[in-house]
């Protein structure tokens, strides 16, 4: 199963308050290895931005006015993720959301929680007691943070990609390394020094020697 590494950006905290999801991102991999396939949206809430949440993101009301609305980009978001396990970085934030704004469209299927490892909460158990915003688990573990002035989904995603393969001590993503050529490369490689080296017979006498005498020196 592929995974989906998935952020967003909105209007505000609360769907139930009724803020909206202004960007959605997410970054496909394989066995956490990025596939190069992407979902990125930027979408037009249909209510105004404030001020607190542009100066978070600095995506603003008069810029997402000619953006696609949530149900405009509902169907291909869901077959973007269809099938794969979901990585969120608090992820009730995100699926309060996304579920809110999916059940206000008929007919159109939830997200389901089974599908969705919150990496805050591995963050949390691995360590208790500490900040485990993504920007402190950037640091903690020397991840580039150079480039995340605001916030923005996109690069959110691939910040908690490389969290993510830090939590799970994955030092270096697996790599196939099953094909023909790799296996034959070993084969030529086998020739090894396979001679047997007799012993003279001094040169057991001399061993059975030593360790007669040695062997009364030990009591353990």
């Amino acid at each position: 199963m592929n995974e989906i590494f998935l952020d967003t950006e909105t209007t505000g905290l609360s769907y139930k308050e009724g803020h909206k999801i202004i960007e959605i991102a997410c970054i496909e991999t394989s066995e956490l290895i990025a596939t190069g396939k992407i979902f990125h949206k930027l979408i037009n809430p249909k209510r105004n931005v404030p001020d607190e949440a542009f100066k978070v993101h600095g995506i603003s009301t008069e810029f997402l006015s000619d953006k696609e609305t949530f149900d405009q980009i509902a169907d291909e978001f869901l077959e973007f993720i269809r099938g794969k396990k979901i990585i969120i970085h608090n992820a009730s934030f995100d699926l309060g959301f996304l579920n809110g704004e999916l059940n206000s469209i008929n007919n159109k299927e939830l997200i389901d929680k089974k599908f969705v490892i919150d990496s805050l909460e591995i963050a949390r158990n691995k360590y208790p007691g500490t900040s485990n915003s993504l920007d402190a688990l950037c640091r903690k573990f020397n991840i580039d943070l150079s480039k995340r002035t605001k916030h923005n989904a996109l690069l959110d995603c691939e910040l908690l990609r490389e969290v993510y393969i830090n939590l799970l001590d994955v030092k270096e993503p697996k790599f196939n390394l099953s094909s023909n050529n790799t296996e034959k490369s070993f084969v030529k490689n086998n020739n090894y020094n396979k001679k047997i080296l007799k012993i003279s017979d001094e040169e057991v006498k001399f061993h059975k020697d030593f360790v007669k005498k040695e062997l009364k020196k030990n009591y353990y």
